[in-house]
Parts: structure tokens; sequence; C-alpha cells
């Protein structure tokens, strides 16, 4: 009986999978990654009863966890990661809240300077806190507000930290502009940022700064002035992005450039920056120190490298701005460095799996931004290609002179590889040519741009930066000229459709399984990756678009989508044809077959049943001569109600529905809404189904 029981006992525990060890840990932050994912995928806001109930269940999970090891310990230490990724979402989303303006504002703002930047229109760009705003109470005020200065009245802004009067036009950040599309507004709401917008009018100096205060950010301009002071154009205003993170400076011409050749990883401080100026400062202190023998034979010469290198990532992090691909690389590098000073291997995947799980519950916003995808997919990616070709190349003795080409090969194709699906989904191209370019410019940066931009700041004090500040200058301009090369050669530029949205998901966690599980088993997610590389064509684009206020619509043709009006809308055009694969212009995609009419009537035909969209002054009183034809009338204005037999999507509609996508099928036209959440950086009511067009505007009113 004794025996039986035993047998009994033991038979469950053999239906668990084995998992081995040194997989475990590995796995935390994928599990607390899908939980941050499944807090974002959610239609509704979670209550606090909700979360209440969450966290009873981490603890118990974990409970289960510590007690019990293996077997249903395993699956109970899954569940307590999935439920901490929720609860960290959940907790990070009410730290950050803060008001965002419930209706467009026009009038005088004050506020204190603490970034300068550009937009993607190359407007100068400012972003200021302490806000003031006529008329609206300090509780409904905005922290942060961004303004684009438009115009030639905008001499040389002061220093960050001083207090800025303008006159500015703002509103609340927009949200996707089509179903699916990338979110602003609930980036801009875990940014602090509750109203953006633009001036005309000059800006005006209050107050310069006081004290101590955003005394990194002034350091940090006062470094890129001086750059670009003794290294003029373009190449100047590269280095002192490289160095500082201020782009500002860099003409649209440089920046598409850098963009259309792959190479604008190099500009932003992330991983590969932070990796070579602090493995730059390892060296040069390491190899000091070993020069001085009464020293490196009392002190280990790794850990003291290893603590100034520290000390040097934090100071870079500080005068870069802190940004967020700057945060990821010094949690990334801070790990690697205390597993020199606690004498473990440094380039590990559980050194990886640590960064990400300090990420991921510092910052679980981080998840759905394109920077922390490809900075971890490369990392993970170089560091299973390295260890799986250590043995067959390190071991067999490759000629020394040849590793740095392999290393350089191996690294860049792997890295492309890797970040090329993120790349895609996220800016819908992919550059044909962008391992040429790699190959031709990485080099570059790690062995030119940032040592001298390291040994300039070094020997500035002491008036002996000029060779390093031309060799600077020579990087960054051999850089730059290998973009506008690239750049420039046919076909540099390929456009990628959007894919079905749960492409990039089954091909993150197919990736994730080839690189961690150990064993043929791994294989597994191999077949993951090319089924979802496979079906990515899969998805279809809508029939037509139509943007928030009404005033631009977006008709799929026979060449391509054809857009109803050539300027406004820049944003939801660009949107829309990057989405469908599509490198035209607003402009030439407006030349398109597709709409007639005069500007305020543009007329079109879906699915074999008349359109007209109506804008302008005269647009209430042509609706009833609109939907006479019986078709679909789209209105820039709101309609009292809808005439008889008239499909009419009106702008009070749109307002609560957001941008639509209409699809033709055979059981008539189907409206899909972008407002299909209900969430803290939403508002209005949520539409989460697909409904027929002839119900939007009942349902609505």
């Amino acid at each position: 009986m004794v025996a039986l029981v035993r047998i009994g006992v033991a038979r469950p525990a053999l239906a668990w999978p084995a998992v081995p060890p040194a997989t475990r840990f590995l796995l935390a932050p994928v599990f607390v990654g899908l939980g941050v994912w499944l807090w974002f995928a959610l239609p509704w806001e979670p209550s606090g009863p909700a979360y209440g109930v969450l966290a009873a269940a981490f603890v118990l999970l974990a409970g289960v966890r510590l007690r019990w090891p293996e077997g249903a310990g395993l699956v109970a230490g899954a569940g307590a990661c999935l439920a901490a990724g929720v609860l960290a979402a959940g907790l990070r989303a009410q730290v950050v809240a803060a008001p965002m303006l419930a209706a467009p504002y026009a009038g005088p703002v004050q506020g204190r300077l603490v970034e300068i930047d550009r937009s993607q229109s190359d407007a100068l760009r400012i972003t200021l806190d302490r806000v003031i705003l006529s008329g609206i109470p300090p509780p409904q005020t905005p922290h942060r507000v961004r303004v684009s200065l438009q115009g030639d009245g905008h001499p040389a802004l002061p220093e960050p930290g001083s207090t800025l009067m303008l006159t500015a036009r703002l509103a609340a950040p927009e949200g996707p502009a089509e179903p699916g599309g990338f979110d602003f507004r609930r980036m801009a709401w875990f940014d602090g940022l509750g109203g953006v917008g633009y001036t005309r009018t000059p800006v005006l100096l209050v107050e310069g700064p006081q004290g101590a205060a955003l005394a990194v950010a002034r350091a940090r301009m006062a470094l890129s002035a001086g750059i670009r002071a003794a290294i003029p154009g373009d190449p100047g205003a590269f280095a002192a992005g490289a160095m500082t993170g201020d782009r500002s400076g860099l003409s649209r011409e440089a920046t598409i450039a850098l963009r259309d050749s792959s190479l604008t990883h190099l500009l932003a401080i992330s991983g590969m920056n932070m990796a070579f100026l602090v493995g730059f400062v390892f060296v040069l202190i390491r190899a000091g120190l070993a020069l001085v023998p009464a020293v490196a034979l009392r002190v280990s010469g790794k850990k003291i490298a290893a603590l100034v290198s520290i000390g040097v990532a934090g100071f870079y992090l500080a005068l870069s701005g802190a940004n967020v691909a700057t945060e990821r690389a010094f949690v990334m590098v801070l790990v690697m460095l205390v597993a020199v000073l606690t004498d473990r291997r440094a380039l590990t995947l559980r050194s990886v799996a640590i960064a990400g799980l300090v990420l991921l519950l510092w910052k679980p916003e981080s998840l759905m931004e394109a920077g922390f995808q490809m900075s971890f997919a490369a990392t993970v990616a170089l560091i299973a290609a390295f260890r799986g070709v250590e043995a067959r190349v390190w071991r067999r003795r490759l000629p020394r002179i040849a590793l740095p080409v392999f290393t350089l090969v191996l690294s860049s194709v792997v890295a492309g590889l890797a970040t090329a699906p993120y790349v895609a989904v996220s800016f819908n191209r992919f550059t044909d040519f962008g391992l040429i370019a790699n190959l031709l410019t990485v080099w570059a940066m790690g062995a030119v741009v940032m040592p001298a931009g390291a040994l300039a700041a070094l020997l500035a004090p002491f008036g002996l930066a000029a060779p390093a500040l031309w060799a600077l200058g020579l990087g960054s301009w051999w850089i730059l000229h290998i973009a506008a090369l690239v750049a420039g050669w046919e076909g540099a530029v390929r456009p990628i459709p959007q894919p079905p949205g749960w492409v990039l998901p089954v091909l993150t966690l197919g990736a994730l399984w080839l690189a961690i599980w150990p064993g043929r088993a791994r294989w597994a997610g191999l077949l993951a990756v090319l089924a979802a590389v496979a079906l990515w064509p899969t998805g279809s684009r809508p029939d037509l678009m139509i943007s928030r206020d009404g005033r631009l619509l977006g008709l799929m043709g026979p060449e391509g989508r054809a857009l109803s009006a050539a300027r406004g809308g820049g944003f939801a055009a660009r949107s829309w044809l990057e989405n469908d694969g599509d490198l035209a212009t607003q402009g030439e995609a407006a030349k398109r077959p597709g709409f007639d009419g005069p500007r305020e009537a543009r007329r079109f035909v879906i699915a074999g049943r008349p359109g007209v969209a109506l804008s302008g002054e005269g647009a209430l009183a042509a609706l009833p001569e609109a939907c006479a034809a019986g078709g679909l009338v789209v209105l820039a204005a709101r309609a009292r109600a809808a005439p008889p037999g008239c499909l009419l999507i009106d702008l009070a509609v749109l307002e609560a529905t957001g941008p639509l996508a209409l699809r033709a099928t055979p059981a008539g036209l189907i409206a899909q809404a972008t407002q299909d959440r209900h969430r803290r950086w939403t508002s209005g009511p949520a539409f989460p189904e697909p409904l027929p067009v002839e119900g939007l505007f009942a349902r609505v009113q």
C-alpha cells in the first residue's frame, strides 16, 4: 500500500516538464514581459480590487515556488512572474499619472525649459515643465508640454533651467492614426507629456537658471555647443549627438541619410555607444595600471577599471539626458561591470536576463517601444551566436589578424538579422545595404569617434583637445559620408507592409526559445520564427481610412492608397502610407486616381457605392444633396441628424471613435474604430468590435 501511495504521488510529478536549472532564471523576464504585454493588451483599465486579488495571487504563487522548487513550483513561479509584470505595469501607470489637456488651448504659456530637440519635420522643439496656462487651474494643467518653434523669429535659445514665456496652440497628444497603429498618446502618458503644439511667436526669457537646477542639462548643452563650434557642419552635430545626445543641430538631410542607410543607431546613445565608451575607459584604466608594477602587483586592475567605468557610465547617462535608450544601456553595462567585480562572466544570457528584469519592473512601458525590443533582440542574438561559434572558431585558433574582421562581420550580420523584424514593424522599411553601411562605419564609431570624444573631454581642461577633436570630426565625417553614399544607391530602402498583430509576438517567443532552451528542443523555436516570417504578408489593409477630423481620407486603389488632400493631416497620411508599405509622399499619393471634385466635396467610390467627403464652411448645407445619392458621406462637421438612407460619418462620430478603418465585405461596409479600448490614456466610449457603418451614427447619437 505504501508503495502504491508513493507511486501515486510520484506519477503527477512526471507530468511536469523538466526545465534545466540554468534555464529557469532566463525564463523569468520572459514571463514578466508577457505579464506587461497582457496589461497593455487589456481593453479596460483594471480596478483596485482586481489588483488586490492579483497581488494576493502573486504572494501565493511565489510561496508555492519557494516551498516546492520542482514540478508544480515551476508553473507557480511562471504565474508569479506573469502577475509581477501586470502589477508592475499598473503601479507604473499610477505613479506617472498626470493631467492631459481636456480641450485645445491657445494663449500664453510659461514654463521651465528642460529639453531641446527637433521634430520629424525638422522644426526645433522645446519641452517645458512647471507649466502655467492662462485660465486653466493647476490641478488640470499638464506637468510637461512640448512646443515646436515654427517660423524664423527664434534666436538661440537660453540654457536649460531658464523660465520662458510664449504664445502657443496646444492640444492633448493624439492617439493612433488607425486601429492598431502607433499610439503616441500612450507614450506621452508615460512620459508625463500632457500637451503638444506649436508657436510662431518669439520665445521670451523670463528668468535664467536658478542655482543648481538642471546643472547637468546645462553642462550637456554647453558641451554640445562647444563640439559644434570646434567641428562645423553636420560632422560636428553628429559628434555632439553621439557624445551628449543633443541631435538638434543635425540637418534633415543627414538624418534621412542615417535612417535610409540603417545607421541611425550610431547616433542614438544606446547599448553600442555606451559599450564603446565604457570599453575604451576600461581598457585605458587597466592598461595604465599594468604599466606601474608596484600597483599592478598589489591591486586588481580589472576591478578598479570596472569601478571607474561604472562612474563614467553613470556620468554619461546623466550627461546624455537620461533618455530611455540610454537608461537601458546603462543598466546592461552596470550588470556587466558588477559581474566583473564579483568574478563572474560578464557577457552571458543571465546578465541580459537581470537587465531585462530590472527594466521591465522599473519602466514596464519600455517593452512596447522599438528601442527596447531591438536592443535586447540584438544583445540576446549576439551572445547566443558567439557562444555557438566559440568552440568552432576560437578553440580552433583562428588567426589573430582575422579575429577583428570575423567579429565585425559576424556581429553586424547577427545584430542586423535580429533587429530587422522590429525595424520592419516599427518603421515599415528594410535597408537592403544596411549591412554594408554598418561594416564600413561601426569600426569608426568604436575605434575613432567614442575614444576621441572621451580623450577630448579629458584633455579640454588643459587646452590640449584639438587633436582629439580633429579625430572626432574625421570619424563623424566618415560615418555621414558613408550614410549619404549608401542611402543614395538605387533600392536602398525596401518598404515593408504592416503584418498581422500576432506575427511579432510569435516571432519573439520563438527566437527566445531558440536562444534560451538547451538541446535539440530549441529548434522548435526556429519553426515558430519561420512560420511568423512566412505568414507576414497575409495581413490585409483597410479599403478606406478616415482621419480623426474627417478632413483626410485614404482610399486603396490599383496604384496604392490615394489621399483626398495633398496637405493637412500629415501624421495620419504618413502613418497610413508607411503601414501600407508605400514610400510615396502625401503629395504623390494625392495625385493617384481615386478622388475627384473640388476640395470641399471630394467624391470617390468604395465597393461600388458612391461616397463624398464634405468639408469647409458649406459642408452642412451640402449634406442633403450628398445624401440623396444614397452613398457614404464623411462630414467634417457635426450634423444634428442623418438624413434618411444616408450612411453618415460626421465629426461627432469621429471624435468618439477616433480615426476609422472601413473594409468592404459581402455584408456591407464594416468600420473598425481606433478608440477600441478604455484605458487611463484614452477618453470617451470604447468600440471594441467592428461595426456596420449604418450603426455608427446612431450609436454615437
